[in-house]
């Protein structure tokens, strides 16, 4: 079978760019309407597609993969995180699974960084005033953040996109601590004097901000549970652009309304694309759309690398960007 025979059936509009040249390569099926597939159309998908080229909205588990035809030998997943894939399931079936890790890195950052300067410094707070015609003027007292530098930044999950946020945060005169399965290597550590913490627990008693930057893993999920929400100190704020699912989102939100926590900035949600209800209207929570990777260069990347991994499988060679679950 040639590259240009192959069956892509993608499951989301794509950059125009991306889908020209998928057009180019291959027999390829676009989802014009960008319409999340329906489970049918999953199915009819994976008894279709020798690849098929799902997003982070898309569940790919076993059940699915029961009913996938023969021919399916590569999902090649637009996007870095994986947890919407079953990828034992798929290697068990012969299914190489490969994803687009790397091009998001400085654009997830970007968006972790601005969380972590909006929300102590209390600037959705201070947005919403301007648009309710709540502003009467400067006064000594009012509208009082908390000062960045010096405080200490907790990150959970040190890897590309956590040594990132590291690097503009120290910018801003923040004491870089983390806690990952495994200290960094000494180069980092050194250029970013960051303390390495084994115990998840004690680290987040001490920080004033906490980022979460780690994937979504079944070991993983609830990482912050409703005891370690119980552990971050009461002036401390928590900001999650990783995974909704790595965060006991009820819990989190009942620390908010209680004051527990002095506030929290998301841009994932556990049940997306649903929301706490809880969490809306809460002042001291600055809430985004899914948006830290959403930049035009990077969604363009992103595909380039789903078209490098499709022709290189197609031309019989490992592909870059191959997931297995060795590496979960």
């Amino acid at each position: 079978m040639t590259a240009k025979r192959l069956k892509v059936i993608v499951t989301r509009r794509l950059p125009d760019p991306v889908e020209l040249r998928l057009k180019e390569l291959f027999d390829t099926e676009l989802n014009e309407t960008d319409t999340p597939f329906d489970d049918a159309k999953l199915v009819d998908a994976v008894k279709r597609a020798d690849v098929l080229v799902p997003t982070v909205t898309d569940t790919i588990d076993a059940r699915l993969l029961a009913q996938a035809g023969p021919q399916l030998r590569h999902i090649a997943q637009f996007g870095a995180g994986v947890d919407n894939l079953d990828i034992e399931s798929a290697v068990q079936r012969g299914i190489t699974v490969t994803n687009t890790p790397g091009v998001l890195t400085d654009d997830t950052a970007d968006v972790t960084m601005a969380l972590i300067l909006a929300v102590p410094r209390r600037l959705h707070e201070g947005i919403k005033l301007l648009e309710e015609g709540k502003f009467d003027g400067w006064a000594p007292t009012w509208m009082l953040g908390k000062r960045l530098a010096g405080k200490r930044l907790g990150i959970i999950g040190m890897g590309r996109i956590g040594q990132a946020v590291a690097r503009r945060a120290k910018a801003f005169g923040l004491q870089i601590h983390y806690h990952n399965r495994k200290p960094v290597n000494r180069q980092v550590t050194e250029e970013l004097d960051a303390t390495y913490w084994e115990s998840l627990d004690q680290m987040l008693a001490r920080m004033d901000i906490i980022s979460v930057n780690c994937p979504h893993t079944p070991a993983t999920f609830h990482l912050l549970s409703a005891r370690r929400l119980d552990l971050v100190r009461k002036d401390a704020y928590i900001v999650n652009t990783a995974r909704g699912e790595v965060i006991d989102e009820a819990a989190l939100a009942r620390a908010l309304k209680a004051g527990k926590i002095a506030g929290a900035g998301l841009d994932v949600f556990e049940r997306e694309p649903a929301v706490n209800p809880e969490l809306l209207g809460l002042s001291n929570v600055m809430l985004l759309p899914h948006m830290g990777s959403a930049t035009e260069e990077g969604r363009i990347e992103m595909g380039e690398k789903v078209i490098i991994n499709i022709k290189t499988f197609a031309d019989g060679h490992r592909p870059p960007d191959r997931v297995i679950p060795a590496i979960l």
